[in-house]
């Protein structure tokens, strides 16, 4: 089957909270880095006419600077692309969004505030013009011992229940702050850095969340210990040979395999090149045998 005629669906969907999604999700940090806002847009639109519907995003997603330190111009925010391409949003449209440290000095290494917390909440709602936001993650830096999320997620907690937030969710966190989360409101998905190569110490979290019907959605799937720096062609003879076996990319096994870790497991890769986009879509059809997953293990 062609690339082109691939659409999200083919890797099946996921009841996130009370929205049903596919699970071949997109990403969006990486469209802010070219300066042709008209791209990132057409990326967007192209992926919802590939059966996305479900978009990660953040307010500090944004170029010059951000999370990828790259970029040239004026600056670009994922959000406000997204809101560009696809206001009004479609009603089975899902974009999750997140807060917490951020990426510049005064609070890369700091809890923030409940008040620091609403703000970002706020950001989030204005950049994207929505009047609440279908699903935040609280984004913390995980420190050695003991550091509860139950003070910060009591403030989201607060926010949901006055109808600025649909649902919640946890980033980079391990399975005492699911716990400890989880006493305080419904979560409905952790989002952790994880792949084929990378993080496996969240192998135990993967499993928690499916037990507890909490939907995982890793990210750097692709680019796994390249992190930001995105997608190389290090990839390992497994990798490779599985590829080859299935006349597909390394970067779409390494998707594949993702989504064959559970039904609860929801991709999110990111590209700004429409090309990369159908081939992640694509990625959802891929169905690996026992043998390739024993391979690529």
């Amino acid at each position: 089957m062609p690339v082109e005629e691939v659409t999200a669906s083919a890797a099946g969907t996921w009841t996130l909270g009370d929205r049903p999604v596919r699970r071949m999700g997109f990403g969006s940090m990486r469209l802010t880095v070219h300066p042709d806002r008209a791209r990132a847009v057409r990326v967007l639109r192209r992926a919802v006419e590939l059966g996305v519907n479900h978009i990660d995003t953040a307010a500090f997603y944004v170029s010059p600077g951000g999370p990828l330190g790259v970029g040239t111009g004026s600056p670009r925010y994922a959000t406000e692309l997204i809101r560009e391409a696809l206001a009004p949003y479609p009603d089975d449209l899902v974009i999750t969004t997140k807060v917490g440290p951020s990426f510049d000095e005064a609070s890369r290494h700091r809890e923030l505030t409940p008040s620091e917390l609403r703000r970002e909440v706020e950001e989030n709602l204005r950049r994207l013009g929505r009047d609440h936001l279908d699903v935040v993650n609280l984004r913390i830096v995980r420190k050695p011992g003991r550091d509860s999320v139950a003070a910060r997620f009591a403030a989201l907690a607060e926010l949901r229940d006055a109808g600025l937030i649909r649902h919640l969710g946890l980033s980079n966190v391990r399975v005492d702050h699911l716990d400890e989360a989880r006493d305080i409101a419904p979560v409905v998905c952790v989002q952790n850095a994880y792949a084929l190569d990378v993080n496996r110490w969240a192998d135990e979290l993967l499993r928690v969340c499916g037990e507890r019907g909490v939907a995982f959605v890793p990210f750097f799937a692709i680019a796994g210990a390249r992190r930001e720096a995105g997608t190389g062609d290090d990839h390992d003879e497994a990798v490779r040979a599985v590829a080859r076996a299935h006349g597909a990319t390394p970067q779409q096994i390494r998707l594949a395999w993702t989504l064959h870790q559970g039904p609860h497991v929801l991709a999110i890769p990111g590209t700004g090149d429409p090309a990369h986009l159908a081939q992640n879509v694509a990625a959802g059809a891929i169905r690996l045998t026992p043998e390739d997953l024993a391979r690529l293990r």
